[in-house]
């Protein structure tokens, strides 16, 4: 298929997976496979930008991934604290950042540069990328149905007003679209717990290659396939 062919989504996801087990076929500890990761972030976020992609997702660190060694944890953490600084560098592609998760788990240091680069950055009009950083969708959605619980409970909102839109707008991802396309690398063939309301009529492509060997290529052979795809949402055609 032509690149000119291709159907670009608006929105994708992204689970990165298989870190480790590129470090460990090169008799490397786990943590050099993450830090070769967030080159592989760096080079998928620079090809997203360049088809089109208006918003890409990117799950960084699960809710589930507390359970991990503590010593693999720590580094997650510090390499998290290192590289964001890196992330909004891209002056030229005038990326926007956010983040999705439960922030009051994570180091206050983070915290506090997370918010900083989403305020620096908050004003760009390109390619807006979304980490997911102590995340989990089981998690969002507890979070916004207590959200809302408190709108009802200071009188904002009755129970003849929920609607699947408005228990959207309490999702971490409220003001954005949901997913087209979601991507995982490693070949492991699941969601973990990955943005389950946004899903929800995204296309699914799972690949063998992992992920600090995902690029540009394996990101067009995805779009290729994801381009043949017929997209019905429940309607005949």
């Amino acid at each position: 298929m032509a690149s000119q062919e291709l159907q670009i989504p608006k929105h994708v996801a992204f689970i990165m997976d298989g870190n480790g087990r590129w470090a460990k076929k090169r008799f490397m500890p786990r943590t050099y496979g993450h830090r070769k990761g967030v080159k592989a972030l760096k080079r998928t976020i620079r090809a997203l930008d360049e088809l089109g992609v208006e918003y890409a997702t990117f799950y960084a660190f699960s809710t589930e991934n507390w359970k991990r060694p503590a010593d693999e944890v720590t580094e997650l953490m510090k390499i998290f604290d290192e590289q964001l600084d890196g992330l909004v560098q891209y002056e030229n592609e005038n990326i926007r950042l956010r983040f999705i998760g439960d922030r009051d788990g994570l180091p206050q240091t983070l915290r506090d540069k997370m918010k900083h680069y989403e305020e620096l950055s908050e004003n760009r009009t390109g390619l807006t990328v979304i980490i997911a950083i102590n995340y989990g969708g089981h998690d969002e959605l507890c979070r916004a149905a207590k959200k809302m619980l408190l709108s009802a409970k200071d009188g904002f909102i009755s129970e003849s007003d929920i609607t699947p839109e408005l228990y959207k707008s309490f999702l971490d991802t409220g003001d954005m679209p949901n997913v087209d396309l979601m991507i995982r690398t490693g070949g492991e063939i699941r969601i973990s717990n990955f943005l389950l309301w946004q899903i929800a009529y995204a296309e699914l492509y799972f690949c063998d290659t992992l992920w600090p060997d995902f690029g540009k290529s394996e990101l067009i052979k995805a779009v290729t396939e994801y381009s043949r795809r017929d997209r019905r949402f429940g309607r005949i055609k």
